[in-house]
């Protein structure tokens, strides 16, 4: 005997590779819209029905044997093609034996055999609670010294969370079961918060490395010198090559971001060349005399 294919995937709304916490997380959101006791009674018996689809998807996906095996029917059927079990009309008659499968379709039944688990027809079920999403500001001390961070939810509830070594930009940190309280006894969601860096007055992030623009005057890239520089570690003295030009990345190894296997990326200060607004009459002099004395290659035009 057939059975309808069911595209598990589409139920809860979610791709073939899919994680285990994107599809935790699509049923929680699912579960709640359509639990037919928050429902009006008008659309109870609907919402069941598309209930009982949304937890027979997550009891299989969410099973990594389950998934395993409903994965290898094949990534290309469709909603709608028939299956016939291993076994054939025998495979699912013995399938069908079970009194238990509750609400589960022939389909689950055909290839999973007896359910670890029930809908219900009048029955509290306890779901999960909603899972919430927030957007958390970072400084860049922040990220460079692992710290913690009291934050606020609701307008109520007071959350402590840690900013771990090698986080950045865009990650994403789980606090598990501070979200929304289940239904019916269910377990609360989680927290997930997105980290977003406030720029930094001094530095630029650029991956693992930081940058900070290096201001030297004519003589400093010409002959070269040693200067002071603050780094997120304290100031150090940078030595600048003779003949720097403007643009010029001059590498400090180690001051940069952490990562999480305990190094560091580096600090670049990139070299600005500055002149002086109002230089001193002695300053011009020299100047002049610099000037008279220059000589432009052959092959760069005056100007250019």
């Amino acid at each position: 005997m057939a059975v309808k294919f069911r595209d598990y995937y589409e139920v809860l709304g979610v791709p073939r590779t899919a994680t285990p916490d994107d599809i935790k997380r699509a049923y929680r959101q699912l579960a709640r819209k359509h639990h037919p006791d928050l429902q009006p009674a008008a659309e109870r018996t609907r919402a069941a029905e598309r209930f009982k689809e949304i937890n027979e998807a997550y009891e299989v996906l969410s099973d990594p044997d389950k998934r395993g095996k409903y994965d290898a029917l094949g990534a290309n059927w469709k909603t709608g093609m028939d299956f016939t079990p291993p076994g054939g009309e025998a495979g699912y008659a013995r399938a069908s034996e079970w009194d238990d499968l509750g609400d589960f379709s022939d389909f689950f039944a055909s290839i999973f055999g007896r359910a670890t688990g029930r809908t219900s027809r009048g029955v509290r079920i306890a779901i999960p609670g909603s899972d919430i999403e927030a957007e958390l500001p970072v400084t860049l001390e922040e990220l460079l010294h692992s710290a913690r961070r009291r934050i606020t939810l609701n307008g109520n509830r007071s959350l402590e969370v840690e900013i771990p070594r090698g986080a950045r930009a865009g990650t994403v940190l789980r606090l598990a079961g501070q979200g929304e309280p289940g239904v019916n006894g269910g377990p609360p969601g989680d927290v997930y918060l997105r980290l977003r860096l406030v720029p930094h007055p001094r530095y630029r992030v650029a991956g693992d490395d930081l940058e900070i623009d290096l201001s030297l005057w004519p003589w400093q890239v010409v002959l070269g010198a040693d200067v002071r520089i603050e780094t997120p570690d304290g100031p150090v003295t940078l030595t600048v090559p003779p003949g720097t030009q403007s643009g010029r990345r001059l590498r400090l190894r180690g001051r940069g971001l952490p990562r999480p296997d305990g190094s560091r990326g580096d600090l670049y200060a990139v070299a600005r060349i500055v002149v002086p607004e109002r230089p001193s009459p002695a300053e011009r002099d020299a100047y002049e005399t610099l000037k008279q004395r220059a000589t432009v290659p052959a092959d760069r035009p005056a100007g250019g």
